[in-house]
Order: C-alpha cells, then structure tokens, then sequence
C-alpha cells in the first residue's frame, strides 16, 4: 500500500515538529518545508526537510510538483502578539502573503486539501466564554487579523471547489513529547509555561505576571492549554475527515478548562520542586481576561477524545525537555 505524501510548512517547529512526529509513527510519507528561521533541523523526525521560504515560489512549486502530496499542513508563521504589534508588516508578509503563494502554488499543483494553523487571537476579546466556533471573528492585533484574512481565503478559494480545508484555532499549546526528544524551544521565548519554567530552572531571573487586577478569580489572565501532543492528534483527524470527503470547517483547539498565570506557577512549583521570585508588573495591551475554548465540534465532527488533559502532566512532560535544554 503507498504511503500517502503531506507537504509541511513550518514542520521544524514546536507544534509542526509533534505533528511530523505523529504523521510518521502513523505511516504517512512526509515532506518538511521550513526556513528554519525558528524552527530546528533536528526537531524533523521523520521524513525529509526542505530548507526554504514560502515566498521562494520557485521552490515551492518544485517541491509540490516533485513530492505531489495528497494535503499540505501550514504551520509556518510569525506568532507573537506583541511583536506582531510592533512590525505588523511581517505578519502580514509572513503569515498572509505567504500563505496566498502557498494556496496558489498548490493550486498549480492540483492539491486540493489543506490543514491550516489558526489561533484563539482571531475572536479577540470575547463576548462569550467557552468560546464557539460561531462567536465573531474580532481580532485586536495583526497576528490575529492575518489569520482571519487567511481563513477567509480559504472560505472564499473552497468556494470555487478547488480545495477543502480545516482550520484549526489553537489556544496555548503546552507539554512536550514525553520521550524528550522535542519540545518548546524559542528565541526569545515569550510563553508562560517554558518561561516559568526556565525559572525554576535556575537560567532565568524569576517570572513576571504582566497584571493582577483582572476580572477573575485570582486577578490573574486565565488560558486553555492543550497538550500538543493531543493538538497533533487533532490535525491528524482532520486531515482523515478531508481524505473522507468531509466539509470545510473551523475547529477549536482546548480543552474548554482554563488556568490562571498563578495556577501555572503554582503547579510549576509543585511539579518541580522549585521556588522562585515572582514579580506584579502592569497589564499588557492587548491580553483579554479568559480565553477558553468549546471543545465540543472537535469532539463531534472529529471524534476527538483527548488523552493529557492533566496540567501537572502537561508542565512534567514540559519540565523534562526543559531539564534537557543546554
């Protein structure tokens, strides 16, 4: 029987490295695609690796013409809010024209399904909590706004009947694969749980909580963090659900529990062992109070069932790759 072929963009990085992982252990013939502008050579665990950009559209369109994948999953992308903020013009290079060529090449191509990164920024600051997919799309910064732009397009390309799709809207994407062998590694890193880490590690001077007068139990921002292992589960469920003739659609990505920051770090505490200082400094523009997700369409449609949904499992599976770190 003949391996089915996916094209990854981004699959050197921490979520497309778990996603590469599970392809592979499940008998899927993958192609990695990634700068490595962030992402890391030897996160690729199965499969071969592509050293290029999404704006090479020469490369790309040889990639896709020479590998010819049944599906491309895109990861590759820009993802920190503040930043995005910042240079709002690399987001909306890097995360929209550069999908657009993405989409046009594999047009080109004739590859019809696509699986594609969103995020919990595309809502914004919502009105609702646990979050449904049907809730308005209002994003307040340019990471999010460049996702939207995207799923639009490809709402707008389904139409034609050129391709299907499945976005999938990430909240915080938490954990390590449990084997050590990859995990969260940015540079700089800007997400709680790895940077609470790094200081019960030691190689970090303590943890900032960016506001404590928030309109929650503690005070203190609450986030739904799945693990990312459950996370490739899921695009391997939707990318089956394609392959079976399924709709188009959007999907939230949690678990439809959130954690304060000071839950995090308490766990992290406990997890670890370890003590370490804790500073209150202001608020941040930009961070709604709660973003927790209504799981129950992936649990439906897709028949997803998560399996480490168990924050101290989530922050020791953490913990060990970080223990691992040089």
């Amino acid at each position: 029987m003949t391996k089915q072929k996916i094209l990854i963009t981004g699959g050197a990085g921490y979520i497309g490295s778990h996603v590469v992982k599970a392809l592979g252990e499940q008998g899927y013939d993958v192609l990695v695609f990634d700068n490595l502008s962030t992402g890391h050579a030897d996160a690729v665990l199965h499969g071969k690796l592509i050293q290029a950009d999404l704006s090479d559209t020469s490369m790309l369109g040889k990639a896709l013409d020479a590998f010819k994948p049944a599906a491309v999953m895109h990861f590759a992308a820009s993802i920190e809010v503040a930043e995005s903020v910042r240079e709002p013009m690399k987001y909306y290079r890097n995360n929209a024209a550069n999908a657009v060529n993405l989409l046009d090449a594999m047009e080109k191509a004739g590859v019809r399904h696509f699986i594609f990164s969103s995020t919990a920024a595309v809502y914004g600051t919502p009105a609702v909590v646990p979050i449904p997919e049907a809730a308005p799309l209002a994003p307040i910064n340019p990471y999010g706004r460049s996702k939207v732009f995207i799923e639009q397009v490809l709402a707008d390309q389904t139409a034609t009947g050129r391709i299907t799709y499945i976005a999938l809207r990430y909240f915080n994407a938490a954990g390590a694969d449990e084997g050590g062998r990859i995990g969260e590694s940015h540079d700089p890193e800007s997400h709680l749980i790895p940077l609470v880490l790094k200081a019960a590690r030691g190689t970090k001077n303590g943890i900032a909580i960016y506001g404590d007068d928030y309109p929650t139990p503690d005070g203190t921002c609450i986030r739904d963090y799945i693990h990312v292992n459950d996370l490739a589960d899921a695009h391997i469920r939707a990318l089956k659900h394609l392959f079976a003739g399924g709709d188009s659609g959007a999907f939230n990505c949690g678990y439809g529990k959130g954690y304060s920051v000071r839950e995090i770090i308490a766990t992290a505490r406990k997890v670890t062992g370890a003590d370490f200082p804790v500073n209150v400094e202001g608020r941040r523009s930009g961070d709604p109070p709660v973003l927790v997700a209504d799981p129950s369409l992936l649990r439906s449609k897709l028949d997803w069932q998560p399996k480490y949904n168990d924050l101290e499992y989530i922050i020791r599976t953490a913990w060990e790759w970080e223990k691992k770190r040089k």
